[in-house]
């Protein structure tokens, strides 16, 4: 198995030497490592406290980033929020760190691949930004967390307000009932492909109307491109 890299090398990525780089470490370890390398008589401290505090500290930096930034309302706000931290983004974000070179696994986990897994990243950059803040407080933290977000928060609709894409299938609905046309459906039109790599079409319907189709690898892609479809024609709004 390949050496860890040296903690200075993730510091350098963070921005900051850490006063108690035991925090760090801890960060750093995963529970199937935890389980490892511990025992009865010396069980070994996980990352997991230090992920429940990050979320926490990431959640209100975002947050309040996105109230200073954006006169939106709470809604539009609330699906930034959830665009910003959900665990797809926190990987990547990890990624971007390298923090996979240097997070402590057990054996089983790291021979299926667990450096490299999203849900693993994400809770591990979760543990690094706790350990960012009980080392240098909430500022410490803060800096960190809006390096890191830098080009996802800077990111803004036309109108200038904060980018937080919708569910075209929610736009749909919304843009129906609106113009007062009722809600939309969604049928399964055919299948192709091998059973391991299917392609799905599906029309979006106003009852016996169609709206809109659209293909993915999945139902869900598809309908979403449906709706996408739908919206993109003048009649979504009108009768007939």
């Amino acid at each position: 198995m390949a050496e860890t890299p040296p903690l200075s090398a993730l510091e350098d990525s963070i921005g900051r030497r850490f006063v108690d780089r035991s925090l760090l470490e801890r960060a750093l370890c995963h529970r199937s490592w935890a389980k490892d390398a511990g025992s009865d008589d010396e069980p070994r401290s996980d990352n997991e406290r230090l992920e429940f505090l990050g979320d926490a500290v990431l959640g209100l930096v975002i947050t309040e980033r996105l109230y200073r930034s954006s006169s939106s309302a709470e809604g539009r706000l609330t699906r930034a929020r959830a665009l910003l931290v959900r665990r797809e983004t926190l990987a990547r974000h990890s990624r971007a760190l390298g923090l996979g070179a240097f997070v402590r696994l057990g054996r089983g986990e790291r021979g299926s691949g667990g450096d490299d897994k999203d849900s693993i990243l994400a809770d591990v950059l979760e543990a690094v930004i706790g350990a960012t803040y009980l080392d240098g407080g909430f500022e410490a933290a803060a800096e960190f967390v809006l390096r890191l977000f830098e080009e996802d928060l800077s990111r803004r609709a036309e109108d200038g307000e904060l980018l937080a894409p919708r569910d075209p299938r929610t736009a749909l609905q919304e843009a129906l009932q609106a113009a007062g046309r009722g809600t939309p459906s969604y049928r399964l039109a055919s299948s192709s492909g091998p059973d391991h790599m299917p392609t799905w079409t599906i029309d979006a319907m106003l009852g016996d109307e169609l709206l809109g189709t659209g293909e993915g690898s999945s139902k869900q892609e598809a309908s979403k491109r449906a709706a996408s479809a739908a919206l993109e024609r003048a009649t979504v709004g009108e009768g007939g």
